[in-house]
């Protein structure tokens, strides 16, 4: 008998995203995808994470026939220089002294992929943020506290990262985090599965 309400699946290893999702209140698997995400020559920001965040629900999506796969990536640009993970504290501490003073742009990618129907839908979501006036020695402590080395812009916003900040712009503030909910909200609904719908499935 075919499933009334499709199963979820996030395609990350990301405990940010993980608990972002989780607010939706639905169940549903994670799946860390391995892929690539080297960006190819002359491609945009834009395009980059349009491809990263498809190409992450795409990675899973033969473990799972008959579900919707969520995959997601966000890079920071700026100066025409795209930032994505520092992965070291002194990339990290270098990202944000030269954001100190200056706005940001974030761009996430999120893709809903249908295997039930082989059909696909991508959102790129942007968000800036202006930075305040940091000293050296507050981005050392800051780096040293928080150890951001796995989030793009060598910050995390949902954490002691919004010290760093003089005002945030943009549409929704979960982009920044990592998983734009309000987009993805949509495309849940548009995908037939409503986070308020009264047949959704209940979690443990």
């Amino acid at each position: 008998m075919p499933h009334t309400t499709p199963a979820l699946v996030l395609a990350s290893s990301s405990r940010s995203r993980r608990a972002l999702l989780d607010r939706l209140q639905m169940p549903y698997e994670c799946c860390s995808p391995d892929i690539d995400e080297t960006p190819r020559e002359a491609e945009t920001p834009h395009q980059l994470v349009h491809r990263l965040a498809l190409s992450k629900a795409n990675a899973v999506a033969e473990r799972f026939n008959d579900h919707l796969i969520i995959g997601s990536d966000q890079v920071a640009v700026f100066e025409g220089d795209i930032l994505g993970k520092p992965h070291t504290s002194e990339r990290a501490e270098h990202n944000l002294n030269r954001f100190s003073g200056q706005r940001v742009t974030f761009l996430t990618g999120l893709a809903l992929l249908d295997t039930r129907h082989q059909s696909h839908r991508v959102h790129v979501e942007p968000f800036e943020v202006v930075f305040r006036q940091l000293s050296r020695e507050e981005i050392s402590v800051y780096v040293a506290k928080e150890q951001p080395l796995d989030s793009a812009g060598s910050f995390r916003m949902e954490g002691l990262g919004i010290a760093l900040f003089e005002r945030l712009e943009g549409h929704d503030p979960n982009a920044l985090v990592g998983l734009p909910l309000i987009a993805l909200c949509s495309m849940l609904r548009q995908a037939g599965l409503d986070p308020l719908g009264s047949n959704l499935p209940q979690g443990d």
